[in-house]
């Protein structure tokens, strides 16, 4: 009598012997991809880069070192050993984090709906950096999207943009 093993091994044997031998008898045109199709005379694979691509990364970054800010300052909040005092700080941290982040959001929404252009926004403290994706460096541009930005401020801040291909 077969036992469960027994019958499960032959099941994925005998699925591994058939999709083999599919794998073997199938033409060769079918295996070429689309890649290989437009690329056939180079052996390098070529990486499309989207012009928003360089934006998402900073954006991405960002976000992981504000998510591992706020979980250290959880932390902190959680911990029983943590005096009233420096769990205040922490929850104030947590604060002025999300209101930064919320900040940058708005600026560039600002920017896309303003000057229709992808940006970029990192707030610290009284120091803005804006990365707009745009080839070419235009210092106009750049002084507009510097007082638009100063605009949502009552006190001056420290605002610089850059392009970023």
């Amino acid at each position: 009598m077969i036992n469960k093993k027994g019958v499960w091994f032959l099941t994925l044997f005998s699925l591994i012997l058939v999709l083999s031998v599919y794998y073997i008898t199938m033409p060769p045109e079918l295996l070429i991809t689309k890649g290989e199709k437009e690329n056939n005379d180079s052996s390098t694979p070529v990486a499309n880069v989207e012009e928003s691509s360089i934006l998402v990364a900073l954006r991405v970054e960002a976000d992981e070192e504000l998510e591992e800010e706020i979980t250290s300052l959880k932390k902190i909040i959680s911990n029983a050993d943590s005096s009233v005092e420096e769990k205040n700080e922490a929850f104030e941290k947590i604060k002025e984090l999300n209101s930064n982040r919320s900040i940058e959001e708005n600026i560039e929404a600002q920017i896309e709906n303003d000057y229709q252009l992808k940006s970029f926004v990192k707030v610290d403290g009284n120091n803005i950096e804006v990365i707009v994706h745009k080839e070419e460096h235009d210092s106009t541009l750049a002084n507009n999207i510097m007082r638009s930005v100063q605009e949502n401020f009552d006190t001056s801040k420290n605002i610089t943009v850059k392009f970023q291909k």
